[in-house]
């Protein structure tokens, strides 16, 4: 996975108005930029600074890190990025960065709040994509929209994962009282999905690829997810940094934002290039090709957020996690937001 080691020939970085205009405006970085040449190449200098990035490999919306290393775009901005395999869950990627295996991790918000509400280390920097979860109901089931969700069994993975929390907060947001009007059903991990199309449960919630996998198996109706409805316009995973690295290594960390925004920005346009590096490089099994690009070329890669847009993800996120009592009830979403980001920009 790792791949020659880079540094822009420029020497330059980009700017905090290229940041902006980056973060803001869809498709800042298109054929041209360094992934779309392929006869660029790079080398990193001997004073690039070394951070090492927790990923979740078989996560389809991490797929943007590891392509990211291969294709030598963390290394046109001066950054020598070696990928940490945290695990699968927002526990783990929390135990890489407060035991020193990694310096900075990528994880969704929902993993985020909670030990960062309790004090944990860390700043969040820059986001990532929007929307890699979805509610899903079997034919059997004869539901077809929210409404209908009220009084079903909800299979997923464990209770308070991260697809119970971002659908606890769709239903409270739509009249459906989370914890008293479904029954949510935990299962082993890979058979969320078998378990709905026996009968055993009326949805599945679920994340990407699996997710995908899943409704496209059994034929399922997608009820909801974290790109539409309540979660339109939002960020689903966002970069973290742990606080005495950052503290020492702003300028690297800023570059590291800086790569995170061009390339999912090129991702947003190439989804078919990830999608072929990561049948490759991972093999993720029972996905092909056709099912990899349709899982990239879905997420909502343009919405990454940095600075105060940032917070204000951040904020709202709070709001939503105080609603379905994962956050104390006494914490301040703005003042909160405002704690746990640093902005770059500044």
């Amino acid at each position: 996975m790792s791949s020659k080691k880079p540094v822009s020939k420029s020497g330059t970085s980009i700017s905090r108005r290229q940041i902006l205009k980056a973060a803001g405006i869809a498709g800042a970085v298109g054929a041209a930029g360094v992934l779309g040449s392929r006869s660029v190449g790079y080398a990193i200098a001997g004073n690039a600074p070394k951070i090492r990035l927790a990923w979740t490999e078989v996560a389809a919306c991490h797929s943007p890190l590891g392509f990211g290393v291969a294709k030598g775009i963390y290394t046109k901005h001066n950054l020598d990025v070696e990928l940490f395999y945290q695990g699968a869950s927002g526990q783990t990627l929390i135990q890489a960065l407060a035991t020193g295996k990694a310096d900075a991790g990528a994880g969704l918000i929902g993993d985020w709040l909670k030990p960062l509400e309790q004090g944990f280390d860390v700043k969040l920097f820059v986001g990532s994509h929007g929307g890699c979860q979805r509610l899903l109901a079997s034919n059997a089931s004869g539901i077809t929209d929210i409404a209908g969700v009220k009084g079903k069994t909800i299979a997923t993975y464990g209770i308070g994962a991260p697809p119970q929390v971002a659908f606890q907060v769709t239903l409270a947001k739509n009249g459906i009282d989370p914890e008293t009007d479904v029954t949510w059903k935990a299962v082993p991990f890979d058979l969320v999905g078998e378990t709905v199309n026996r009968g055993d449960a009326d949805l599945a919630a679920h994340l990407d690829p699996w997710a995908y996998s899943i409704e496209k198996q059994f034929n399922f109706t997608k009820i909801a997810d974290t790109q539409t409805g309540v979660y339109e316009g939002a960020t689903c995973c966002v970069l973290g940094a742990n606080g005495p690295f950052l503290d020492a290594n702003r300028d690297a960390i800023r570059r590291l934002a800086e790569a995170n925004i061009e390339l999912h920005e090129y991702v947003a346009g190439h989804p078919d290039e990830v999608a072929a590096w990561y049948l490759d490089a991972l093999k993720p099994a029972g996905l092909s090709l056709q099912d990899l690009e349709a899982v990239i070329g879905g997420l909502v890669s343009h919405n990454h957020p940095i600075g105060p847009e940032l917070v204000a993800q951040i904020q709202r996120a709070s709001e939503d996690l105080k609603l379905v009592k994962v956050l104390d009830p006494t914490t301040d979403p703005k003042a909160f937001a405002e704690r746990i980001t640093v902005n770059l920009l500044a």
